[in-house]
């Protein structure tokens, strides 16, 4: 059985994580293959956007306990390093992400899901980051990712108990965008994305850029970045698509360039 099953509709690039009598756990070799398969989606012409989900009743319950029980300070600083340099690889891709979170998205679960661009969930659908309960904390990104999605106070809530939250307050917190009924979830996901990349490649590129660049920056040299990047797809030839087909009231054919 593969790890990770990966298939292109439609532009969109599938990736289901594939073992289901593990929860979806985060193994070596899950991250290992992550890694091949956000670095070959960078690369393929073919691949638009990304959908991550996975098989059973969890979306990703976490990283590998029995790995996390040999980690020592040097070890467990690599351990961490590894996973925060792939998600990093999702979330810097360039292409629009979408997790797809079909159950449980515990720990590093939680914090593969918050690498993606955006966020759905089953109505099924529970998050946390438990890993106070081991006497770790999170490693993959929790502490940083959570608090800018859903602020500080909240952020040190779930870090600090270690308890779990629904998908509807997912939903009312932001960490989640929506949330649907099991069965459609998934349809759900890929009408999200198909609709995304319906619309100007050059914008959709510099919107993620400025955003995950922006945000930690002083309000002053954001604003400069956007500029910048507002100055760059006016130039574009979407751009004279997009206002041509608005005046003319008619759908615009972007071609990303």
């Amino acid at each position: 059985m593969k790890l990770i099953d990966q298939h292109i509709e439609s532009n969109i690039l599938i990736i289901t994580l594939n073992r289901p009598e593990k929860l979806n756990a985060l193994s070596t070799e899950v991250l290992d293959e992550l890694a091949l398969i956000f670095n070959s989606a960078k690369e393929n012409k073919e691949v638009k956007a990304l959908l991550i989900t996975g098989a059973g009743k969890a979306f990703c319950a976490g990283a590998d306990i029995s790995r996390l029980a040999l980690c020592d300070a040097e070890s467990g600083y690599k351990f961490a390093c590894y996973g925060q340099d792939v998600f990093r690889l999702l979330e810097t891709i360039g292409k629009p992400s979408l997790a797809v979170i079909n159950g449980y998205a515990f720990g590093g679960g939680c914090e593969l899901a918050m690498s993606a661009t955006m966020r759905i969930a089953s109505t099924k659908a529970q998050f946390g980051q438990p890993e106070v309960k081991l006497g770790v904390i999170p490693g993959y990104g929790g502490t940083q990712r959570l608090s800018r999605l859903v602020g500080k106070g909240r952020a040190l809530d779930l870090c600090l108990t270690g308890r779990f939250i629904d998908a509807e307050t997912a939903l009312l917190w932001g960490l989640v965008s929506h949330v649907f009924e099991p069965e459609d979830l998934l349809n759900n996901g890929i009408r999200i994305l198909t609709e995304i990349l319906a619309l100007a490649p050059c914008a959709i590129a510099s919107v993620m850029e400025v955003i995950d660049h922006g945000y930690d920056m002083s309000l002053t040299d954001a604003l400069h970045l956007e500029a910048i990047h507002f100055s760059k797809v006016c130039a574009s030839a979407d751009k004279a698509e997009g206002v041509a087909a608005f005046l003319e009231k008619r759908p615009a054919q972007f071609k990303g360039i």
